[in-house]
């Protein structure tokens, strides 16, 4: 059917440009709200009415009665009816319809998938800071971005995920005091470790039973290897610098087997104390001084951001001599910038809103070519976990909060894949634990998913081995019940629904998607038996199944979802 659809596109461009010349590129087609007002509507006579000064609907007149005189019109479409002040509403043939159960099981696994453009994306997501295990708010920052990832990739974009790594600051140097701590055999309670909220120092000290574990580590002088690196203790308590090094290193290892439960890959672990180590901190900070946009106040140096947009000017170097956190992220977006990237989507916490403004604002001050508006930022609420009935806020290896390793192993992967993704990220989110691991229609991943391993069982009845290339150049000419044609349609709108997804970065749209197409094969599946005697009609409905059960699989692996094919 997209061929169908281009043809008839074509012939659309044809007739609008004959129309008005320049017409022709915005030929396009829409989906009627309602589906009895046909398959495709147009809208181009109430477009060009105005410039060309005509009436709306008879200019829809002239155009139908053009668009009819058209080979592709002629071959693919059974009607075409004026509605309202031009609307045309046009109702193709069942053939054309069918035509998508053919792409589907020609192009398998590349349907929906874009030809490259040649451009290349940098997605940031996760990047916790070294301080412990990743929670749940991670979690869903890491099927956010994964998924986008996926999305530009199906849209033919070289996509580079990338975690930034906070190695340098200040919360490395409470990790290193709470593991010396720890390691010396202090714990939470004892008299140096402060817990009143009051207490300033009580900010100065982790604990979760993790940071013990860190301190046995340490003291059993482990060796400890991460992506990207590795790091061997040497037992000291009172060295500083080497349980700093361990730490980081152990908590890498974790985040590692975390991520790695999650089926997630990085191209690249960018870290902060780069940025310090190859001068290019000082560097941006040099450069927005001679560019004359900070000045000098209370001890501080200050960044001119309002000249930008921001609401208020912000520090940049404190009167300790320190930088503000946003300062080394506007270095690490030059150096974005820099490697290549002219294209940049930041998956980040709701908490990072203010970040925005202050980044763009030093991006903009230093005029290094950077457009405005770069970098792209997707923001995401943190995630409520209940389980049974009663909200989880602490996990006892954490210490603070629940990890996403706890939600992974009280469910599945692929439930807290979909489930984090099925809402937009800006949207308060309920993880419901209970509903994550049930087995009925309400639980939406293995509604998709079953509607898959379904699909699988009739094609095993079909025959053992599943193999759909049989199947590709059958008749489809019995596919005209009302069901099947809805399923058609559905499945005729995954690329388009790819693509605007991948436009708008919002992977929650396909989970939207799948449960419609879920519904729609069961629906088919209720109102038409597929194996039945007559072999035309059972091939045909075969075909079209496979067909189902192909994109479901497409999509749920947009989604880093396994689609099951026995449950």
């Amino acid at each position: 059917m997209l061929s169908v659809k281009q043809e008839l596109l074509a012939a659309l461009a044809g007739e609008l440009e004959r129309l008005s010349p320049g017409a022709g590129s915005r030929a396009a087609f829409e989906s009627p709200k309602v589906a009895a007002h046909g398959d495709l509507a147009c809208t181009a006579a109430m477009q060009l009415a105005k410039p060309l000064k005509q009436n709306p609907r008879a200019l829809g007149e002239q155009l139908k009665a053009a668009l009819e005189a058209t080979p592709a019109f002629a071959q693919w479409v059974d009607a075409i009816e004026i509605a309202g002040p031009g609307f045309l509403n046009i109702r193709l043939k069942n053939a054309a319809k069918q035509q998508v159960v053919r792409e589907v099981l020609a192009q398998g696994a590349r349907f929906g998938m874009q030809p490259a453009p040649g451009e290349k994306v940098l997605v940031e997501f996760v990047s916790a800071n070294p301080t412990g295990p990743l929670h749940v708010g991670h979690g869903r920052q890491a099927a956010i971005g994964d998924a986008i990832s996926n999305l530009y990739a199906t849209q033919g974009w070289q996509v580079h995920r990338e975690f930034y790594y906070n190695d340098a600051g200040v919360q490395i140097d409470t990790l290193t005091k709470s593991t010396q701590l720890r390691a010396k055999g202090f714990k939470p309670g004892d008299d140096c470790w402060p817990t009143d909220a009051d207490n300033p120092l009580a900010k100065n000290f982790y604990n979760g039973d993790y940071i013990q574990d860190i301190a046995n580590a340490f003291l059993a002088r482990a060796t400890v290897k991460a992506d990207d690196r590795e790091f061997t203790a040497n037992g000291d308590v009172e060295d500083e610098g080497n349980i700093r090094q361990f730490a980081v290193a152990y908590l890498r290892n974790e985040q590692d087997k975390d991520l790695q439960a999650f089926n997630l890959r990085f191209d690249e672990y960018y870290l902060e104390s780069s940025l310090y180590a190859n001068g290019h901190v000082d560097a941006t900070v040099a450069r927005l001084i001679a560019n004359g946009k900070t000045y000098e106040q209370d001890g501080a140096l200050w960044l001119r951001s309002t000249d930008y947009g921001d609401d208020k000017d912000r520090v940049m170097r404190k009167q300790d001599g320190s930088y503000t956190y946003f300062v080394p992220d506007v270095a690490y977006h030059i150096q974005k910038w820099q490697r290549g990237f002219r294209k940049v989507v930041n998956i980040q916490g709701t908490d990072h809103h203010g970040t925005i403004a202050r980044v763009r604002a030093g991006l903009q001050a230093a005029d290094v070519g950077i457009p405005q508006g770069y970098p792209d930022y997707v923001l995401h609420t943190m995630v409520r976990v209940v389980r049974g009935g009663e909200e989880v806020k602490i996990s006892k290896r954490a210490g603070s909060y629940v990890t996403l390793r706890d939600l992974i192993e009280w469910t599945s992967k692929d439930a807290v894949r979909f489930f984090l993704l099925s809402r937009k990220p800006d949207t308060e989110y309920t993880f419901d634990v209970d509903l994550a691991v049930a087995q009925n229609n309400d639980n939406p991943v293995y509604y998709v998913q079953y509607a898959h391993a379904r699909i699988c069982s009739v094609l095993r009845g079909w025959r053992e081995d599943c193999d759909v290339g049989a199947l590709r150049d059958v008749d489809l000419s019995p596919l005209e019940g009302p069901q099947a044609q809805a399923l058609m349609l559905l499945l005729a709108k995954y690329p388009e629904m790819l693509a605007a997804a991948a436009a708008g970065n919002a992977p929650h749209d396909v989970t939207f998607y799948l449960r419609d197409l879920a519904a729609a094969y069961h629906s088919y599946y209720d109102a038409e038996r597929i194996l039945v005697d007559d072999e035309p009609v059972r091939l045909a409905r075969l075909a079209l199944v496979a067909a189902t059960a192909q994109v479901l699989h497409n999509g749920l692996a947009v989604l880093g979802v396994s689609a099951p094919a026995r449950m």
